[in-house]
């Protein structure tokens, strides 16, 4: 699972991938502070099987604190995307290809409306976020549509001579873009196309990859800078036009406050709505005066910084994740060396045993025998879907 961070020069996409990972990525308010990608990884909270069982836990792959996991996801943040960039303007296609793996996209937009098409300072409220939103649309179809159109009169002379059917032959060319059969399928159906007749193609091509890139890189808006001037005016405008989910975020008021905590100035748990100062002296009076304005401005508004709640929202609504634990002791809930509850792995609602198996170890998978929930001792096929927080162990003839 990647969770891609989009969006034009200078909006705030290093602030937000800060504000999820404490990553040091470089900020600027200038148009290309990121040239080259900047991963990192950011952690979702569920509540860990080991309030559930009552027992003490001895997390390795992931983190528990008073009974939440917080559960590794990888974020990748890429340069800024200007209008053109399908055609190469500013970094262009370097851009689009980094998002390749890409399962979600995060399309960060300045709510506040204090940054021109191409990131550059200009008063505030002046600019609609809304274009911001449409031009980003515009340019990943652009650059889909070019990956396709390269090789297009090809795959119709070949699917005329060996009566292929258009997403098979689409499948082969965008397997690299982690679009799969199942989403081109449906896509074709949606749109006024004859699967096997390439007749019905040449019309319909731009609206079937405006429909692919939908289903295959979901996008959620994120107004950030919602704690500026006219931000709220902005973020009610764009819920009104969207179809999709738009959530206010304030990236660098979570950097702020998750700094203070680290510091030991307040007490802040990640995503909360409120904190505690635990040291005034050391936090200062500039600082007591900026937390209450966060206090006031966001966290009493939203409920929080709106950075968690998107992360949660993505992971386990729009990518339909659930949380399953290998051990291999069924009655102590333990790994070999006596760890409780050590891994916790983020599936697909729906994944199998033997698919959760492969997650593990490949030969688990080939060599898989059965497995067996714990602590109940219930023994499952290969076909079994795992449901959330099941603790499970696997028998398989590997060694």
């Amino acid at each position: 699972m990647l969770i891609g961070i989009v969006g034009k020069p200078s909006c705030g996409k290093s602030t937000f991938l800060n504000a999820l990972t404490m990553v040091d990525a470089k900020v600027g308010d200038y148009p290309f502070t990121t040239v080259e990608p900047n991963r990192g990884t950011a952690y979702v909270r569920s509540p860990c099987a080991c309030k559930i069982h009552n027992v003490e836990d001895n997390p390795i792959n992931s983190i528990c604190k008073d009974g939440i996991r917080f559960l590794p996801v990888k974020i990748l943040d890429v340069a800024g995307l200007v209008p053109g960039a399908s055609e190469g303007r500013g970094l262009g296609n370097k851009f689009l290809d980094d998002l390749r793996q890409a399962d979600i996209l995060l399309h960060i937009v300045d709510a506040s409306g204090s940054l021109d098409s191409e990131g550059n300072p200009i008063d505030k409220g002046s600019w609609d976020p809304m274009e911001d939103v449409k031009f980003l649309d515009k340019e990943i179809d652009a650059w889909l549509l070019a990956i396709i159109q390269r090789d297009y009169g090809i795959m119709k002379k070949k699917a005329m001579a060996e009566k292929l059917r258009l997403s098979k032959l689409l499948h082969e060319k965008l397997t690299g873009l982690a679009i799969n059969k199942h989403v081109i399928s449906e896509a074709i159906r949606e749109v006024s196309i004859i699967d096997d007749d390439p007749s019905t193609w040449d019309e319909n091509l731009a609206e079937l990859v405006t429909t692919m890139r939908k289903k295959a890189k979901p996008m959620v808006i994120v107004a950030n800078k919602i704690d500026q001037p006219k931000a709220e005016e902005n973020l009610n405008k764009l819920k009104e036009q969207l179809s999709i989910d738009v959530f206010p975020v304030a990236a660098l008021a979570e950097v702020f406050l998750r700094t203070e905590q680290e510091r030991n100035t307040i007490s802040y748990k990640l995503g909360d709505s409120e904190y505690q100062i635990v040291d005034e002296e050391k936090l200062g009076e500039q600082k007591k005066l900026l937390l209450e304005k966060i206090d006031n401005n966001l966290l009493k508004k939203y409920g929080s910084t709106g950075v968690q709640t998107i992360l949660s929202h993505v992971v386990f609504n729009l990518l339909d994740m659930i949380v399953v634990y290998p051990v291999e002791d069924t009655s102590k809930l333990a790994d070999k060396a006596g760890n409780v509850l050590p891994d916790a792995y983020l599936v697909p609602r729906g994944t199998t045993a033997i698919e959760f198996a492969g997650k593990i170890h490949t030969d688990f998978a080939s060599n898989f025998i059965h497995a067996q929930l714990a602590p109940s001792g219930r023994r499952i096929g290969a076909d079994y879907e795992l449901q959330n927080n099941d603790i499970i162990k696997i028998f398989s003839a590997a060694k």
